[in-house]
């Protein structure tokens, strides 16, 4: 199968997730250089988040297998971190819980509505909540979180709570079947 540019961008940002974990777990690069290249990797592969979708829609080039690979790659970057940031000590075991249990509640709706031929698209609030789950990741492996750090972490909580009741509610037909 040929791969098209935003496709590629979805796959580089999935071979950086290892990436990322072995330069921020490993003590292969020592601390606190680890952290800030774990950063510059995270941003990357955050960025192509935006640049492939952006890319898809613009030029057209939307394909099931990027609808697939996508989000998926966004779960599993921030899930890989909020993980590792847990084992850091920098994040509360339940507030990841909260955040992962939420990304696979809204993945099964979305499993159930493709069965039925449905597509439930990104909501504003989900969008509103990756942005802010990338940006806590970001400003705690820094190191500069504090006040800052605290209020990005209950306001990815937060959005992550009202995007899960938003999706929902708003899709809640799709288990009626």
């Amino acid at each position: 199968m040929l791969m098209n540019l935003p496709n590629k961008l979805t796959m580089f940002r999935v071979i950086l997730i290892p990436v990322f974990i072995v330069v921020l777990m490993t003590g292969i690069i020592p601390a606190p250089a680890s952290r800030y290249i774990a950063v510059v990797i995270f941003c990357v592969a955050s960025f192509t988040d935006y640049l492939d979708g952006h890319i898809a829609r613009k030029y057209n080039l939307v394909t099931n297998f990027g609808k697939f690979m996508d989000p998926l790659a966004d779960k599993l970057l921030v899930s890989a971190a909020l993980i590792c940031m847990i084992e850091l000590g920098l994040l509360p075991a339940w507030i990841v819980i909260i955040i992962i249990s939420r990304e696979f509640i809204i993945t099964g709706f979305r499993l159930i509505a493709a069965e039925g031929g449905l597509v439930i698209a990104a909501s504003w609030w989900g969008k509103i909540k990756t942005v802010t789950q990338m940006a806590m990741i970001i400003i705690v492996l820094l190191g500069i979180g504090g006040i800052i750090g605290n209020i990005l972490i209950v306001l990815a909580t937060i959005f992550t709570i009202i995007s899960g009741v938003d999706y929902i509610v708003k899709n809640i037909n799709v288990l009626k079947n």
